[in-house]
């Protein structure tokens, strides 16, 4: 994938998850909670964990989107990566665990579907292959 093509996706994405925080916003301040989308039932409970959720990762597509040069060449940049790309690596094999084992979760008083492991599981795999291919790409030049 091009350099512009995976940072065009990156800001994509960022607008994706400013959209996902306004509707959160709308749904509480408009008193429409709890509602269910998709079979999971949102409460007003569940928004701050959700905020956090979606700044960080507002954060790191910000950052990927309209800050990373690529290739990386930087050593602490490639430690950045490195790191995070072992993280990412980790949470893919619990959500893979989790789907081998049929095992349940729940945050609170709210039951993680286990359909959702299986993109939490794509998308973590993604991000941890990405992250190290350009460890390995920045080192290379």
């Amino acid at each position: 994938m091009p350099h512009s093509t995976l940072r065009d996706l990156a800001k994509v994405g960022a607008g994706l998850v400013i959209a996902d925080m306004l509707v959160g916003i709308w749904l509480a301040s408009g008193g429409l909670l709890p509602v269910s989308i998709l079979g999971v039932t949102w409460t007003a409970d569940m928004l701050p964990a959700a905020f956090v959720f979606d700044g960080a990762l507002l954060i790191l597509l910000v950052h990927l989107g309209w800050r990373v040069r690529l290739p990386v060449s930087s050593p602490s940049e490639r430690s950045l990566l490195a790191f995070s790309g072992t993280v990412f690596l980790v949470v893919a094999l619990l959500h893979l665990t989790r789907l081998m084992f049929d095992w349940q979760l729940a945050l609170g008083g709210f039951m993680i579907p286990l359909w959702l492991s299986w993109f939490g599981f794509a998308i973590t795999l993604y991000l941890s292959y990405a992250s190290f291919h350009y460890v390995l790409h920045g080192k290379r030049r």
